[in-house]
C-alpha cells in the first residue's frame, strides 16, 4: 500500500499569508493539524486569519514581518523557535509583482521585487535549513515560483523584473537541490509554478481593478485552494519521493 508522510503535529512556515494563495494554505495545513505560523505585513488580517482559525481549533502563530528586512526575518524564527521549536516546513509563497518597464531606470520598484521575490526567500530558506539539519536533517522546502519562469508571454510587456526574479526562484531551487544531495540531506525541495490564480496579484500588479477584473474573466483561473491542494500533495509523498518541479495551468491557458 503507498505510504505518504504524517504531517500532524509538524512545524510549519508559510510566508506572504494574509490574502490568496498563502492564506488558503494557511487554513488547509492546520486543518490538516500541523501546527502553522504564517506572516505578513498587514496586522489586521494577521491577527483576523490567527482568530478565525483559533476559533475552529486549529493551531496557528501569525507573526508581523516585512520580510525585506533581515532582522524581521530572524525575528519571525526566533519566535516560532520560543513557541514550538525548529521550523520543519516552509513554504516560500511572499512575493510581489509591479509593471515597470526595464527601458526606465525604476530602481525602486525593481530593488522592490528582488528584496522579496528572491533575497527573502533565500534567506529564510537558510534559517529555515539551519533548523531542519539540526531536527534530524529532514524537512522541506517549497518555493511558489510561476509559469513566467518557464516562458515568456509575447506581447507582455512591462513585466521583466518581475519574470526574472521568478527565473532566479527556479534556479536556486535546483541548485539548492544539487547542495542538498552533495550534503547528503534529506531535506526536500520543490517549486511549483502556477499559471492565472485568482488573487490580488494582478491588481497590484498594474494598480487597476478594472484591468485585473478583466484579466481573470477571460478563462476561468486557478483558486488558491488548487494551489494550496497541490502543496499538500507534494508534502504528503514518502520520503524518497520529491516532487521537484511542478507546473499548474488553469485548464484554458493557452500560453
Amino acid at each position: 500500500m503507498y505510504q505518504t508522510q504524517d504531517l500532524k503535529g509538524r512545524i510549519a512556515l508559510v510566508t506572504g499569508a494574509t490574502s490568496g494563495i498563502g492564506r488558503a494554505l494557511t487554513t488547509t495545513l492546520a486543518q490538516e493539524g500541523l501546527r502553522v505560523a504564517f506572516c505578513g505585513r498587514r496586522s489586521t488580517r494577521i491577527q483576523e486569519l490567527e482568530s478565525t482559525l483559533a476559533s475552529s481549533g486549529f493551531t496557528s502563530l501569525g507573526i508581523r514581518a516585512d520580510l525585506r528586512n533581515v532582522a524581521d526575518i530572524k525575528e519571525m524564527f526566533s519566535v516560532i523557535h520560543q513557541r514550538w521549536g525548529p521550523v520543519e516546513i516552509l513554504v516560500n509563497n511572499a512575493g510581489m509583482g509591479r509593471r515597470s518597464s526595464l527601458m526606465t531606470l525604476d530602481i525602486e520598484t525593481w530593488r522592490e521585487i528582488l528584496d522579496l521575490n528572491v533575497l527573502a526567500l533565500a534567506t529564510c530558506t537558510a534559517l529555515a535549513i539551519a533548523d531542519m539539519r539540526a531536527g534530524g536533517d529532514r524537512g522541506h522546502i517549497i518555493n511558489i515560483s510561476s509559469i513566467g519562469a518557464h516562458r515568456h508571454k509575447p506581447g507582455d510587456v512591462g513585466n521583466g523584473m518581475y519574470v526574472a526574479s521568478k527565473h532566479a526562484v527556479r534556479s536556486l531551487t535546483e541548485s539548492l537541490r544539487i547542495e542538498l544531495r552533495a550534503a547528503g540531506s534529506g531535506i526536500r525541495v520543490s517549486s511549483i509554478s502556477p499559471g492565472l490564480v485568482q488573487t490580488e496579484f494582478a491588481e497590484v500588479f498594474d494598480g487597476d481593478e478594472a484591468r485585473a477584473k478583466e484579466v481573470y474573466s477571460r478563462f476561468r483561473p486557478l483558486d488558491p485552494q488548487d494551489i494550496a491542494e497541490a502543496i499538500l500533495f507534494l508534502l504528503a509523498q514518502p520520503q524518497h519521493s520529491e516532487i521537484h518541479d511542478l507546473i499548474i495551468r488553469p485548464t484554458q491557458q493557452k500560453e
